[in-house]
């Protein structure tokens, strides 16, 4: 059974990989979350929530304090429809029942019911995010982009790139769009984004977090990143 409650984890700490026979709602009200199975990962700051369906094999793991609050939902109750783990923005509203509900007493209430009932209304509303890095399954990505997971700021094109594993930047574009469902350019910003993230949360400044993680500039780094999530990296760092 998914647990509805909430739980802290110190910076750095992980929950093993395990299955639910219920849907899960994870949300993070503080630190950033990321979620990791098979296909890849997801990755979650205080203004996202994943949802992880029945059935999947996840971890999670922890990047500064976290306040991680779990909401349970049966097998039969969907609100998005969704059959793969998915990031959702989270408004205001949204994250104040999620922390309502899950550090409430678990009983029968009508008022738990009526505050149930919104939670879902909200979840129903809200937008998915496009926070997915998925994990490639042919060796020849899994060597690039292992590349590029110790780096995230190593900018060499994917014809040097694939040089130093043995394929053409033709035949590697190919398979970012087969196996990942998405271009090069694509990958290695989400790669990036979760890097900065976990950056952030570790305190690193700004314009160190944009070096590191491979822009060109700080104001370029701050424009994908307000685009993204909604808001400044330098808002994201009081969080």
């Amino acid at each position: 059974m998914a647990p509805t409650r909430t739980r802290r984890l110190a910076p750095g700490g992980s929950i093993d990989a395990h299955r639910h026979d219920d849907h899960q709602i994870v949300y993070a009200g503080r630190g950033v979350l990321t979620v990791t199975t098979s296909a890849g990962s997801w990755v979650a700051p205080a203004t996202r929530a994943i949802w992880v369906p029945a059935g999947t094999v996840h971890a999670h793991r922890a990047y500064g304090e976290l306040d991680l609050h779990l909401v349970g939902l049966p097998v039969t109750e969907n609100p998005l429809g969704l059959e793969t783990p998915t990031v959702l923005a989270v408004s205001p509203l949204l994250r104040e029942l999620l922390i309502a509900y899950t550090r409430a007493e678990d009983d029968d209430r009508p008022e738990r019911a009526r505050l149930r009932a919104v939670l879902l209304d909200q979840l129903r509303a809200s937008a998915q995010q496009p926070l997915h890095l998925p994990t490639p399954t042919t060796p020849l990505l899994r060597a690039l982009c292992d590349i590029l997971r110790a780096d995230p700021a190593d900018s060499r094109t994917l014809a040097e790139l694939g040089h130093l594993v043995g394929a053409s930047d033709r035949t590697l574009s190919r398979l970012f769009r087969s196996d990942l469902g998405m271009t090069f350019p694509q990958w290695r910003t989400q790669l990036r984004l979760h890097h900065a993230l976990i950056l952030l949360t570790e305190r690193t400044p700004v314009t160190a977090v944009a070096h590191q993680c491979g822009w060109s500039s700080t104001s370029a780094f701050i424009e994908v990143f307000r685009r993204t999530f909604g808001h400044t990296p330098g808002s994201h760092r009081t969080e």
